[in-house]
């Protein structure tokens, strides 16, 4: 998969590093001299320019990559490249980083956006299913569906130990999509049992969350 990234700052560089490690090709578009540093991440392309701008975008040859991320710190530079890319490039899939909740409600598909990340969302998203037990906590949103990624942590004297999920009061669309057991990850098949202080991941629409959270017994 070819990636394209705006912004060659610390997230920059380290989503690269990810995707080149993953097997991926990385291309990163910098506008500041003072980060443009190829040789700290060497396998990437790198193209000097402002990501807003046609020209940098034709001449870095946007239009093949399947996804691109704006990762800069700027929410107007994002928003900005996010649709362009989709609008002018037709690119597949286009993330954009969410510095400021306050503009989160930009981030959707009129400005090309398939994927918002919000760094301080998910930071206070990864606090509470880190304190949080016996209640859901919502890890992010998938924007097209509007549906949820929902974590919930079984306490240990769970009276739903044992319980096959075939047998768990689901509502109809929420889907169980993972078991997190210790360092297990189990991919949930009708007659596995749940356990107390396993980490039960569903994918699910806002308006069944109520639902969900009574099935599991909170």
């Amino acid at each position: 998969m070819r990636v394209a990234i705006a912004g060659a700052g610390a997230v920059g560089r380290s989503i690269a590093a990810e995707l080149i490690e993953a097997g991926h090709t990385v291309l990163l578009i910098e506008r500041l001299s003072h980060q443009f540093t190829p040789e700290v991440v060497e396998e990437a392309e790198w193209v000097l320019g402002d990501a807003c701008e046609m020209s940098t975008l034709e001449a870095s040859g946007i239009e093949r990559c399947d996804v691109v991320i704006a990762a800069t710190g700027d929410d107007k530079a994002n928003l900005v490249l996010a649709l362009l890319a989709k609008t002018e490039f037709a690119v597949r899939r286009v993330v954009a980083r969410v510095n400021n909740p306050a503009n989160e409600w930009l981030f959707n598909e009129s400005w090309g956006v398939d994927v918002a990340v919000s760094t301080p969302r998910m930071l206070a998203a990864m606090v509470e299913e880190a304190v949080s037990v016996g209640d859901l906590v919502r890890l992010m949103t998938f924007r097209k569906s509007q549906a949820n990624l929902v974590e919930l942590t079984l306490p240990d004297e769970t009276p739903l130990a044992g319980t096959p999920v075939e047998r768990l009061n689901l509502p109809r669309d929420a889907a169980l999509v993972a078991i997190l057991r210790g360092e297990r990850v189990i991919v949930p098949q009708p007659d596995d049992p749940v356990e107390g202080g396993d980490e039960v991941l569903f994918v699910a629409p806002t308006e069944v969350e109520p639902e969900l959270r009574a099935a599991l017994g909170r």
